[in-house]
């Protein structure tokens, strides 16, 4: 039976940087997904960037200048950049077995692809290991996910984020 977590917690408590961690840390299992962080200019959070895990493939996801449609809050959305980056490792996972797959995140601005939408319930009806982040903000998409029988939900905060990479890669990373 595979295994699937949810890492849930607020903004800023760490979440991304358990996931960039636990991917460092695999040993014996390779890891494909995406991961995003904040884009600052001048101390100042001005858009988020897309990585994939496996590559390092990197661009703008969301931004101040972006013009959108979508929109999020202050961002323009660029849709293109979960086409082009984070879908094509998560539509291959179902192929290469023993994989590990990273999401982070489920959030708003990846959420308004509706292809992504798509691809994230294939992989959590197949036979496929995830880890993937959550916000603690109720969503119609991840609260369905929360209820799911075969979901772990891990709350990320202060006092476990430092322990919890070395803990999910003992658990994922066997020979």
């Amino acid at each position: 039976m595979p295994t699937r977590i949810l890492l849930e917690g607020r903004p800023g408590v760490g979440k991304t940087t358990v996931v960039r961690r636990l991917a460092a840390l695999l040993r014996n299992r390779r890891a494909i997904g995406f991961t995003t962080e904040e884009i600052r200019q001048g101390g100042t959070r001005t858009g988020f960037a897309l990585e994939t895990v496996d590559s390092g493939l990197r661009a703008v996801l969301a931004h101040l200048d972006l013009p959108g449609p979508p929109r999020v809050g202050r961002y323009g959305v660029d849709l293109g950049v979960m086409e082009r980056l984070a879908l094509p490792p998560l539509r291959s996972a179902d192929q290469a077995r023993g994989e590990l797959v990273l999401i982070d995140e489920l959030g708003r601005m990846e959420l308004a692809c509706t292809a992504f939408q798509d691809v994230v319930r294939c992989l959590f009806a197949s036979d496929i290991d995830i880890v993937a982040t959550v916000h603690v903000k109720s969503d119609p998409f991840t609260d369905a996910l929360k209820r799911r029988a075969d979901i772990e939900l891990v709350q990320v905060n202060r006092a476990n984020r430092d322990a919890l990479p070395e803990d999910l890669a003992a658990r994922f990373d066997r020979p």
